[in-house]
């Protein structure tokens, strides 16, 4: 009768608590998950989305208290004067869309663009419009700025933001692993982000057809996102190692991610999640891409800032990370002689 071999030394079997215990761990880890990419969609809903009322003042604070009444709290509204008004500011991506009343005959305009769940949303406003008016119809719909006719539900540029996302992770992981020297590093997530820019920009606009605009400002646009992904992360890792580089993943998937408004719109998040969201590389990046695509750069200003601050401080951490352990003490202490002589 055979019997079973030894345990060789430090195989022994891990005591029933550490089992327990790793149950716990991956137990919480998951429930994180879910609630980190659920809960932004199922407590998503209109509030403060800006929109613009066009008309005279008496049809304008009409419509505003009716909107209030329908949809309490769900849109900031811009009064204008006219039709031209409103459609200026809808280009230049200061509203989402607008309520037309300067002809007499309510008509709602939309920018599916800017985000289909803000125009789908419209679209129902201008259903209870036409009820209102007792027409028995919805009122009219015009969309200024639509989406590609290859893709008009907008599925390709909410699908990319999270390979753009993976990718700047498997920039880091693979540069920091593979690659050694501050200069080589940062020299190649700047080369990469530039190719993989090229490529995303290619496939969503020239193969799935998910973008208008100039090809080149869409390149622009998605290596920005990349490089500020990338440098932050591994800035992260030169400076505090593993523990860096699972800080830099949090923050870029488990709350840049789900807080981006890719699918909706950063208004449609609940709270205060869509501020921060637009604060961090995947919100910042697909805000400024939808400007690159269809309004030629209109409301990008906020997310050039934001991705470029990442971008910098992701340098400023691998120069600082670059630093040799005995320069980076010294640079973090006080000479003693100045000390003393503040003291």
């Amino acid at each position: 009768m055979a019997t079973p071999a030894p345990h060789a030394a430090g195989t022994l079997p891990s005591p029933w608590p550490r089992v327990a215990g790793t149950v716990v761990l991956l137990t919480v880890l998951i429930s994180v998950l879910l609630t980190a990419f659920a809960w932004p969609s199922v407590r998503s809903h209109v509030h403060d989305v800006p929109i613009a009322v066009a008309g005279p003042p008496a049809a304008v604070q009409q419509v505003s208290a009716a909107l209030d009444r329908r949809v309490p709290g769900g849109f900031a509204v811009t009064e204008v004067a006219d039709t031209p008004a409103a459609e200026r500011l809808i280009r230049d991506r200061e509203v989402y869309g607008a309520i037309d009343v300067s002809s007499g005959t309510p008509q709602v305009i939309t920018a599916s663009a800017a985000g289909t769940a803000v125009a789908q949303t419209l679209q129902g406003v201008a259903a209870g419009l036409g009820q209102a008016q007792g027409a028995g119809r919805p009122s009219p719909v015009r969309d200024i700025v639509a989406l590609p006719a290859d893709d008009p539900r907008g599925a390709g540029l909410a699908a990319g933001a999270l390979p753009l996302i993976i990718g700047g992770l498997l920039a880091a992981l693979l540069l920091t692993r593979l690659v050694h020297g501050t200069a080589r590093r940062v020299a190649g997530a700047l080369t990469f982000a530039l190719s993989g820019g090229l490529a995303v920009a290619a496939i969503l606009q020239f193969w799935l057809g998910s973008l208008d605009g100039s090809y080149l400002a869409n390149t622009g646009a998605i290596a920005l996102a990349i490089a500020a992904t990338s440098l932050s992360i591994i800035g992260m890792e030169s400076l505090l190692g593993y523990a860096g580089f699972g800080l830099g993943a949090v923050t870029m998937m488990l709350i840049g991610n789900p807080l981006s408004g890719a699918s909706t719109a950063p208004e449609m998040l609940p709270g205060w999640s869509g501020t921060l969201g637009q604060l961090l590389p995947p919100g910042a990046g697909n805000q400024l891409l939808r400007s690159t695509a269809f309004f030629d750069g209109h409301g990008s200003t906020h997310s050039v800032l934001v991705l470029t601050t990442w971008l910098g401080f992701g340098i400023a951490l691998c120069l600082a990370g670059g630093l040799p352990r005995g320069r980076r003490r010294l640079a973090a202490v006080p000479d003693a002689s100045t000390t003393n002589a503040m003291a």
